[in-house]
């Protein structure tokens, strides 16, 4: 177990200029995997034992010029396909997008900006002031015990102020048309593709941005999405006539929820396992032209399941319908993934801010200039600019270690169960929970090093543990 996380470890080593950076990297991330408390930098330093004077340098590693996150972001990637059982539907890997909103109530952390909560849980406000995050993951495991591997998790709104300065990387596009980006450069890695989206991500910029990505012969990616149930697709137009005019781009227009009673008839019943159980349904399946001035061909898969009624669409023609319905299913993986890194990581109990970020208003009016757009200094442009990768930086060793725990899950599925680590109330039937492996880390963790003693990772965090006598305690007990 402690092996596959060195290796995991190891493999940034070349992200990295100085080997101080590295080791921090290395510590940052074993004591996310390990969090018992949602203290930050706190509880790493005392999950390992490390010296109380690294607690500075691990809060200056967040800002350091000695890496770059798209290398990291790059080489998770490349980790990810070398070392991870991941999940295949006819030959594609499965890709999963989502947003998530953090609250913030810090006034001078750069990127905070209202924001509203469409949900129907009563414990959550309708608007927040807080991070809009895009976040990716792909498919590991199989159908009975799987998992969402989170990818990268990046600020996708709040910032478009900045771009245009020196050091800023920030893209003024849109959340949609981020996420499709996001998946597209994944997509490289892994190969073909098939990136699943919830409704609100159908949308016209988000189907030609991905038409301009996969016009490249290097990305081949699909989406399946879920379509809105006002839905008002168009068919194929029929062949021109001889005359003078433009040819038609569409033909009749067809309210897909009308679909559901005018060709009843035409609808199959089928059983299908979704979510761990044999569910009866029925579905049909149809071809349109889809999208305002685009038109561009879609397969929509109409759906009647457990008296409830939902519309699919995606982008590949020659995807099966049923392959369709079943991948729909896994989205809500991304979701226990979200889950998972707020209770368990403390992935977004981060607060990295600037003095030189001018104080929020909460109460400015459109009229009135944003507080980024007050910033004039280089100086100021480029330590709010440090905030934000240190931000972002926090989001990616959160995404590492939540994806090590997620993996070794799978891996000890069958030779570890939940209720030898610790009580359960609800048993898994399957992989052990992310919770359950992350408190029998903590538990071993020094017995772990003691084995290991000629690991990469044990010596790194040796280097910069408190005392030799404590650490001989702590591995004695």
């Amino acid at each position: 177990m402690f092996d596959f996380i060195d290796k995991i470890l190891s493999s940034f080593v070349s992200c990295f200029s100085r080997k101080a950076a590295f080791r921090w990297f290395v510590v940052l991330t074993l004591g996310l995997m390990l969090h018992s408390d949602k203290l930050g930098v706190t509880s790493v330093i005392r999950d390992l034992a490390l010296k109380p004077d690294c607690y500075l340098s691990m809060l200056h590693f967040f800002r350091a010029s000695s890496w770059s996150l798209d290398r990291i972001q790059q080489c998770w990637f490349q980790t990810v396909l070398r070392f991870f059982p991941l999940y295949q539907e006819e030959g594609f890997h499965v890709l999963v997008g989502d947003g998530v909103k953090q609250s913030k109530e810090g006034r001078r952390i750069p990127g905070v900006k209202k924001l509203c909560q469409e949900s129907e849980n009563s414990a959550k406000p309708q608007f927040i002031h807080g991070h809009m995050f895009g976040g990716l993951g792909i498919l590991a495991g199989s159908i009975r015990s799987m998992a969402c591997i989170p990818l990268s998790i990046r600020l996708h709104d709040g910032l478009q102020d900045t771009f245009g300065w020196e050091a800023s990387t920030v893209s003024d596009a849109s959340h949609v048309v981020q996420m499709v980006e996001d998946a597209c450069l994944a997509a490289k890695t892994f190969g073909n593709s098939i990136l699943l989206l919830d409704r609100y991500f159908l949308s016209v910029p988000a189907l030609k941005r991905l038409q301009e990505l996969t016009s490249e012969e290097t990305v081949h990616m699909e989406i399946v999405t879920k379509a809105k149930c006002n839905c008002t697709a168009f068919e194929k137009p029929a062949p021109r006539k001889s005359g003078r005019g433009r040819p038609p781009k569409k033909g009749k227009a067809v309210r897909l929820k009308d679909l559901f009673e005018s060709r009843k008839e035409q609808f199959r019943e089928t059983e299908l396992v979704l979510c761990g159980k044999k569910e009866k349904l029925r579905y049909y399946s149809i071809d349109l032209l889809w999208g305002q001035k685009l038109y561009q061909e879609l397969r929509f898969v109409l759906v009647e399941y457990n008296g409830t009624q939902s519309i699919l669409a995606g982008t590949c023609l020659e995807l099966d319908p049923l392959s369709m319905i079943r991948l729909y299913s896994f989205r809500f993986q991304i979701e226990c993934t979200f889950r998972e890194l707020k209770r368990q990581t403390g992935a977004f109990c981060y607060h990295f801010w600037s003095k030189h970020m001018p104080r929020l208003n909460y109460y400015r009016k459109k009229t009135e200039p944003s507080a980024l757009g007050q910033v004039e200094s280089d100086h100021a442009r480029r330590k709010i600019m440090q905030a934000v990768q240190a931000i972002e930086m926090h989001m990616a060793l959160s995404c590492i270690a939540m994806g090590s725990i997620q993996c070794l899950s799978l891996r000890m599925e069958g030779k570890l169960c939940s209720e030898q680590i610790r009580y359960p109330r609800t048993p898994s039937k399957g992989k052990v929970s992310e919770g359950a492996m992350m408190h029998y880390l903590r538990k071993h963790i020094f017995r772990f090093m003691w084995q290991n003693p000629e690991l990469h990772i044990t010596q790194l965090i040796q280097e910069v543990q408190e005392q030799s006598e404590i650490c001989e305690d702590l591995l004695a007990s």
